[in-house]
């Protein structure tokens, strides 16, 4: 196996290989690792070749002497080639790893998408880690509701249900806007409010891969009359999955439960776009439950799916 580093001359051949691989996502394009500044991050991306074709990209940056992939993307880790074996997958890690150890890294940490990203489903890079000494940093649960079942308000619980058929009683409506201002204004305050942090992106940032992904990302918004009062940003990741990257709402507006009805209206477009999964994100951090957010997504028929970080002391 040939193992290169990434250069601007092969971005076209990087972008056509996740277009076409198993689990490559919208997280391991050049053009969403390339939105950053230029000096937030020291990029180490490598192309892995068996002979003249590339079976395997890894996505990374360089902190100090570890490499990280990828520390400005939800997922990194191994973007594969359909087919690809058991011991091809073995050997790919291992050759991997003795690439960085030869340039003076001691330390290896990755975030594979989880199972639901991949269109040919199987765990070889799993059992391929795990076989050349990785470990796990850390094992949160991501929220999946999927997308191709029956009419999505009757596999709600209950409760949900219920808010979801106020929501519409009480005028509440569901639109696809780019006031992505007015959201971000109830999505800063909540966050602040909330948890006392702010938004992974800043507005100009969020503003900018709007311009890059115009079709893959996406937001609805919750409106009473003309006010916008609830919002959900969506990124379309891959030919599978639509994962709701934002989500947040006007609190003086709860009554209206305009959350439930994003929540069936978002369902029954990805049902209706073809999609197998939206992706809710975690309700862990760092393995530790927010069990109320965990039992507010399951309203929803949402189940979890273990999103992994390994790590490897080389």
């Amino acid at each position: 196996m040939d193992i290169n580093k990434f250069t601007e001359r092969d971005r076209k051949h990087w972008e056509e290989f996740v277009a076409k691989s198993n689990n490559g996502t919208i997280f391991h394009t050049q053009d969403f690792l390339g939105y950053h500044p230029a000096d937030r991050f020291k990029n180490h991306h490598l192309i892995i070749r068996d002979r003249t074709n590339i079976i395997a990209l890894f996505p990374a940056v360089e902190n100090s002497t570890t490499i990280v992939s990828h520390q400005g993307a939800s997922y990194g880790g191994f973007v594969l080639k359909n087919d690809l074996g058991i011991h091809t997958i073995y050997l790919m890690v291992e050759h991997v790893v003795q690439y960085f150890r030869t340039h003076g890294f001691n330390r290896i940490v990755l975030t594979q998408p989880p199972l639901i990203y991949y269109r040919d489903p199987h765990q070889y890079i799993d059992f391929a880690l795990m076989k050349n000494g990785f470990s796990y940093l850390k094992r949160d649960v991501t929220a999946v509701i999927r997308l191709d079942t029956a009419e999505p308000l009757a596999s709600f619980h209950g409760d949900a249900r219920r808010s979801t058929k106020k929501a519409i009683r009480e005028g509440v409506r569901v639109l696809f806007t780019d006031d992505y201002a007015r959201f971000y204004d109830i999505l800063k305050h909540n966050l602040g409010m909330r948890h006392n942090v702010t938004p992974t992106h800043s507005l100009e940032e969020l503003n900018k891969l709007k311009k890059i992904f115009p079709e893959k990302i996406i937001l609805f918004g919750a409106y009473i009359k003309e006010k916008m009062v609830g919002g959900m940003v969506l990124f379309v990741t891959n030919p599978r999955v639509i994962l709701a990257f934002y989500i947040s709402h006007d609190q003086k507006y709860q009554n209206y439960r305009p959350m439930n009805l994003l929540f069936y209206e978002v369902i029954k477009w990805g049902r209706n776009q073809g999609y197998k999964y939206l992706d809710l994100g975690t309700f862990t951090l760092n393995m530790t439950p927010n069990w109320g957010l965990g039992r507010f997504k399951e309203n929803f028929a949402a189940r979890g799916f273990l999103r992994d970080t390994y790590q490897l002391l080389v």
